[in-house]
């Protein structure tokens, strides 16, 4: 007697493998296709890190398996998918307050420094947090803002503007709007911090209070292209980014940051982050704990 269920049991098992098999050919043609578009480099052992991040997708949009996204990509027909894929191998988890040391550095370092009344400098100063995601780094920047702020009352000679960048258009609304839910204000912020600079909401979600967001401008920019429109910056944040690129592209990257940069502007890394060849435009400094480099 023939097991019907089982035989349907199959059929389900066959094209949940069909979809999510990968042909090597096709998995190049997958990584030229993101480097093209934004840059990262996969390694040759990320198939199932893609086909993890593009089973939603593939279902959303009807796609049988993986070698028919990769055509559709290459046509080039279908600008949303094209976006969605970018936004889905671009997204990262991110936290708050990243290895801590960048943020207490600004705000008991270069804040002293930059915002004290004896900075002669003119014009508000300008932070730059590159490759922003859903917004913990730009608000965590925004909060050591507000707490320099109130530690240091009527001494302030500058005020401070935030441009926060992303390539993915849909991480940019997640932070502009500035809501969370509990899982994620966990991930490294303060029961204080919590309390201080965001709101309840109705539906159980914390939301960033307008002090702090109203400093920050939110934009879409591609780092492989020019930075020229967003202007020249006193501090950059550009952390556990350049990870995901080659050096040749990293290189470049840097080159351009250096060139958004003042005068011995301050960039900030990730902590296993480094000058890949761009040590002759900055000079490391070491603020104990952490590294930072100072354009040359």
């Amino acid at each position: 007697m023939i097991n019907k269920d089982a035989n349907m049991n199959n059929d389900v098992f066959a094209k949940l493998a069909s979809r999510d098999s990968v042909d090597q050919a096709e998995f190049d043609q997958f990584r030229q296709f993101l480097e093209d578009a934004c840059g990262i480099s996969l390694g040759d052992n990320k198939q199932y890190l893609v086909t993890n991040r593009m089973r939603r997708l593939m279902d959303e949009h009807k796609i049988a398996n993986f070698g028919d996204l990769v055509r559709s990509l290459k046509q080039g027909l279908h600008r949303k998918l094209k976006e969605e894929v970018i936004d889905a191998m671009t997204t990262n988890e991110t936290f708050w307050f990243r290895d801590v040391y960048p943020y207490d550095h600004l705000k008991n370092n270069l804040f002293p420094q930059l915002m004290g009344p004896n900075n002669k400098a003119f014009g508000p100063l300008r932070v730059w947090s590159a490759a922003c995601s859903s917004g913990q780094e730009p608000y965590s920047i925004s909060m050591m803002v507000e707490e320099f702020k109130q530690k240091n009352m009527g001494s302030l000679a500058r005020q401070v503007q935030i441009v926060a960048t992303d390539l993915s258009t849909t991480v940019l609304e997640q932070a502009r709007l500035g809501e969370y839910d509990k899982l994620s204000v966990m991930r490294g912020l303060s029961n204080e911090r919590l309390d201080k600079f965001f709101d309840k909401t109705p539906a159980g979600n914390w939301r960033v209070k307008s002090l702090l967001r109203d400093r920050i401008d939110f934009r879409p920019i591609n780092l492989m292209d020019s930075y020229t429109g967003l202007g020249k910056f006193d501090i950059v944040f550009c952390r556990n980014v350049l990870i995901y690129f080659n050096a040749d592209l990293k290189r470049q990257i840097l080159q351009k940051i250096h060139a958004s940069l003042k005068p011995q502007g301050i960039l900030y890394l990730g902590s296993s982050e480094g000058l890949a060849g761009a040590a002759d435009l900055f000079e490391m400094v070491r603020c104990e704990p952490g590294i930072l480099y100072k354009a040359i």
